[in-house]
């Protein structure tokens, strides 16, 4: 018998577990965080059928591109043309990542409903990754921020180098949570926060956790977004759903890196999470075998093979 005709792993709730979330939503970032880390150009139709693909497939939020300068990310330099090509799902969500002032008004002129930003919680990656110091990075958001808010726009922040930075190692828990907050306070509904080397533990994860709830911030406003360079994504993503976290970033296939961090690995595999979230009874709307069957396409159109194991044991 094939590894694919066993199905899906059998879902127990474990009555010793009653905080794991009843269900979780799965922020899908592989056509974006996934794609930008790619050495070559991939071609708008074909990421407009990994779109349609990942949307058949039942995920929620799809994060879309990002109206960044091709000059920092030229595998997104096709993003109005993927957002104009875009066919909507009722009820998804196609957000987009905007770096600054000159990103949002894309982002307005192409429609979007959703914009993110992407911050840092050190100075270094600041400087290397936004060409701002830590504090002026908040004075480039404000403005971009209000802007959306004014539009009707929803903005997502994410917080990059929470967990650790490769050029100033540990990042205090207290730095993370008050640059948190202020994105927060700023107008960010949603505040995600990134393991952008993959060097969490969950040990880590509960720490920087019981930070925020120490500083008054509402669980349901956090999301996880996990690097599985240590091989600790999931056992970082479950460290996080007992604490109450219901909002998981991932990658179909497990796509993605970071661009400005040579020592980061993929994402957190799409397939890895909805394959643990069923063993563990939690909903979450994805049909496996469609996400699986998109990786192995997507896997076949990039010419490697996808790195998550779950879709090496499903894969036709």
């Amino acid at each position: 018998m094939g590894v694919r005709a066993l199905g899906l792993p059998e879902a127990t709730r474990s009555p010793e577990s009653p905080e794991l979330p009843e269900r979780v939503t799965i922020w899908e970032v592989g056509l974006r965080d996934g794609l930008q880390n790619e050495s070559g150009v991939i071609p708008s139709g074909v990421k407009l059928e990994f779109l349609n693909r990942l949307n058949a497939a039942g995920l929620p939020v799809i994060e879309t591109t990002s109206f960044v300068h091709p000059d920092w990310v030229p595998q997104l330099a096709d993003a109005a043309e993927v957002v104009n090509g875009l066919s909507p799902k009722p009820g998804v969500r196609y957000p987009v990542l905007v770096p600054n002032q000159r990103g949002l008004d894309r982002a307005r002129e192409a429609g979007v409903a959703d914009i993110a930003i992407f911050a840092s919680a050190t100075e270094s990656f600041a400087q290397r990754n936004l060409n701002r110091s830590f504090e002026n990075q908040f004075e480039m958001f404000r403005p971009v921020v209000r802007g959306a808010l004014a539009s009707g726009m929803r903005v997502r922040g994410y917080l990059s180098m929470v967990f650790g930075d490769p050029w100033q190692g540990a990042v205090p828990v207290e730095q993370v949570v008050s640059a948190g907050k202020r994105l927060l306070e700023m107008g960010c509904d949603q505040l995600s926060l990134g393991d952008t080397i993959g060097v969490a533990t969950p040990g880590q994860v509960e720490g920087v956790l019981r930070g925020f709830r120490a500083a008054d911030v509402p669980t349901d406003r956090l999301a996880v977004h996990f690097h599985d360079t240590y091989g600790q994504a999931l056992a970082n993503t479950y460290a996080a759903l007992r604490l109450g976290v219901s909002t998981v970033d991932a990658s179909a296939g497990g796509l993605g890196g970071c661009p400005y961090a040579g020592s980061a690995t993929g994402n957190l595999a799409t397939e890895d999470l909805v394959w643990m979230l069923s063993g563990l009874g939690i909903e979450h709307g994805v049909d496996l075998e469609m996400l699986v069957d998109t990786s192995t396409w997507m896997a076949e159109r990039l010419g490697k093979p996808s790195p998550s194991p779950v879709v090496k044991a499903l894969a036709r």
